[in-house]
């Protein structure tokens, strides 16, 4: 899934840098307090001319983003999640909203139109490509359905240029958008201070050697030293063992995994892409064991998986930095 969703981003962009997009609401009625909003995402201009009441969103990320918002009646449909276990209390309201898609990826051109949504939220281009049967983004702004791309994942180039800080954009332009600006400033502060607290407790430590991997037995499939998965490591306490390698997800030779050393790996963790089921977090592990072997990660059987859904931009990802840190610095998390 992961691996769809980057190479998918590699596709032609007709998204970005096209004229503002307008949310219409075909309504005379004066625009509430503190309305119009207009936020910039993808090199496109948005302008709300209310909050909008009938969202849709694709990969899950970007559900779980809008629920920590306390926004799940404003979505009208969503699509599935099966690959990995949810964040505690959100498997209710998701099984209450209207599946629009039996994948990770928004439905087809024609169904997704029909939805009448007034705000799509998604983590990526992948289910806005025409060559794919999907509606794109100019086609769904003129259909007065806004889309916002969390993460600034609008080209191949930005994924690469991702840091924490984006979520954090993320939640205050959605505020703006929904109009619920405090409660996105409260939720900011408390996802800061458990980035801060992350980061405090390991700061001064020997920073742990990490393997970032999606599995394969060659070449291997890698989170190298750009993009979100790296943020992560870096801010959990760690130092990526492929950072000279310019990529986010890539393909890495079993000799540089195998010459790497690290003393700790993290797995990616999902069980369908497509309805298809992936191999499993013990598969891959023991991929990764098997190419490391020498390594002190190898011989210590050192592994976390990791929910890829938290390697995506959205709520998730400042979650589980704190998991990662615990997992690399034990120490520093006294029970």
């Amino acid at each position: 899934m992961r691996r769809l969703l980057v190479l998918a981003a590699a596709l032609t962009l007709t998204a970005c840098g096209q004229a503002p997009a307008t949310q219409e609401t075909g309504s005379a009625a004066a625009p509430p307090p503190g309305f119009p909003v207009t936020v910039e995402n993808c090199g496109r201009t948005l302008t709300f001319d209310r909050p909008p009441a009938k969202v849709v969103t694709g990969y899950h990320p970007s559900l779980e983003t809008l629920l920590a918002l306390g926004l799940g009646d404003r979505i009208a449909g969503r699509t599935n999640f099966s690959e990995s276990a949810f964040l505690p209390g959100q498997k209710e309201p998701y099984d209450k909203i209207p599946e629009i898609s039996p994948t990770i990826m928004l439905p087809q051109k024609e169904v997704m139109l029909a939805q009448g949504a007034d705000f799509v939220l998604d983590n990526a281009m992948a289910s806005f490509d025409a060559g794919g049967g999907y509606a794109t983004v100019e086609e769904l702004d003129a259909a007065g359905s806004p889309v916002y791309i969390l993460g600034g994942w609008c080209s191949p180039e930005e994924t690469l240029e991702f840091t924490l800080e984006d979520t954090f954009t993320d939640l205050h332009n959605l505020g703006k958008i929904f109009g619920v600006s405090d409660r996105a400033g409260k939720l900011a502060a408390e996802l800061r201070g458990r980035l801060d607290d992350a980061r405090e407790r390991v700061s001064g430590r020997p920073p742990v050697k990490v393997l970032a991997t999606d599995g394969g037995k060659g070449p291997v499939n890698a989170y190298g030293g750009a993009g979100i998965t790296n943020q992560m490591i870096t801010a959990a306490g760690g130092v990526n063992v492929l950072a000279g390698v310019k990529g986010d997800y890539t393909e890495v030779s079993v000799e540089q995994i195998s010459a790497a050393q690290p003393d700790a790996i993290l797995v990616s963790e999902y069980a369908t892409l497509r309805g298809e089921t992936m191999p499993t977090v013990r598969a891959k592990t023991a991929d990764a064991l098997a190419i490391a072997r020498n390594s002190p990660a190898a011989k210590a059987e050192r592994v976390l998986p990791v929910p890829v859904a938290a390697q995506h931009p959205g709520y998730r990802n400042l979650l589980a930095i704190t998991d990662i840190a615990r997992f690399l610095h034990p120490d520093a998390f006294p029970s």
